[in-house]
């Protein structure tokens, strides 16, 4: 599994060079602690026994600093160390431990682990690592593609045509990134990471005609392994009640929770002769436009308000007594008024 220490290992092995100085646990070691006190640490980071890390790296810099304590105090510090069970202690820049450090890995049986590569290259690589290795995980029905550059969740029940539409964009040039069962990592406070599961990769099924390989059928540019979720096509089948519900100016836009991120959410009418394909591309597009601040519904409100403003007659300039004021008369001199030249 991905969230044990033997996976970090080796999966981050040629990136990292982390190797078992002490033996590998026989048993699997989780990165996570099950104690619910233990839920508050940190994954990974530089020698800490305030906030401890689950992975405790040390460094040239933390080993300076114990050896500034004296026997007492480094002795006592090692001891707090090990005691908060971290998941291992790992020695970086090819630290070799010191001997009190190997007693108290073999009292309290936590591993430790070495690795030429400096403390700063190492946390930010099991950081990296670790963040999506641990994220949080959801999988959605639909069918997940790239629009424009823009990660597209194409939702709605089972055979209103997700996959037919996934199809006819794919020939126009998208990519497809997963069918049917796309999963969703929370990788950042409001970031959605969207992958295919392995045994369903390049798989694209169509009704009528059976699972496709889209990378074989339109080649390698035609699939991308992960994506950001940025946008999700709800697709409906609507009565005209429905559709007259639909506000005119500002359509259908709405948002869905997803792993606690808001991901905005188009229900897009589903009918016969509607070029799908034109109008979620012109969707996309629209949506990038929002994310850069500009909003066509908001900007023809502003239009229309305008407008009005200017076909509307200014008010008289009043005196301060309450009186209008004359105003100028128009160009050529004054024009006569209805009793003008009577006797």
């Amino acid at each position: 599994m991905a969230d044990s220490l033997q996976s970090l290992i080796r999966h981050t092995g040629p990136r990292t060079r982390l190797r078992w100085l002490t033996p590998e646990p026989g048993t699997r070691r989780p990165l996570r602690g099950d104690d619910p006190t233990l839920s508050g640490q940190a994954l990974v980071g530089s020698l800490n026994c305030i906030h401890p890390n689950r992975l405790q790296v040390i460094g040239r810099a933390e080993l300076v600093y114990l050896a500034g304590l004296g026997a007492t105090a480094f002795a006592e510090t090692i001891e707090k160390l090990f005691s908060d069970r971290p998941t291992a202690v790992i020695f970086c820049d090819g630290i070799e431990p010191e001997p009190l450090f190997w007693d108290w890995a073999e009292r309290t049986n936590t591993p430790l682990i070495g690795s030429p590569v400096s403390d700063e290259e190492l946390i930010n690589q099991l950081r990296y690592y670790l963040t999506h290795a641990l994220a949080e995980r959801k999988t959605i029905h639909g069918v997940f593609i790239e629009v424009l550059g823009m990660g597209v969740l194409l939702a709605g029940d089972p055979a209103v045509g997700k996959s037919e539409l996934a199809l006819d964009l794919i020939s126009r040039g998208h990519r497809l990134i997963a069918d049917d069962a796309p999963q969703f990592a929370r990788v950042a406070p409001e970031k959605l990471e969207g992958t295919c599961p392995d045994a369903l990769l390049d798989f694209l099924e169509v009704r009528g005609l059976g699972i496709l390989n889209i990378r074989a059928m339109f080649g390698e540019g035609a699939v991308v392994r992960r994506k950001t979720l940025n946008l999700i096509i709800d697709l409906k089948p609507l009565d005209q009640t429905q559709l007259d519900r639909i506000d005119r100016l500002a359509g259908s836009l709405s948002a869905s929770t997803i792993l606690g991120v808001a991901v905005p959410r188009i229900t897009m009418p589903v009918a016969p002769g509607r070029n799908l394909s034109i109008i979620v591309e012109a969707a996309v597009r629209h949506q990038i436009l929002r994310i850069r601040g500009y909003d066509a519904g908001v900007d023809f409100i502003d239009r229309q308000a305008r407008a009005l403003s200017n076909d509307r007659p200014d008010p008289p300039e009043m005196r301060p007594g309450g009186s209008p004021v004359a105003t100028a008369p128009p160009p050529g001199g004054p024009r006569p008024g209805p009793t003008d030249g009577a006797a």
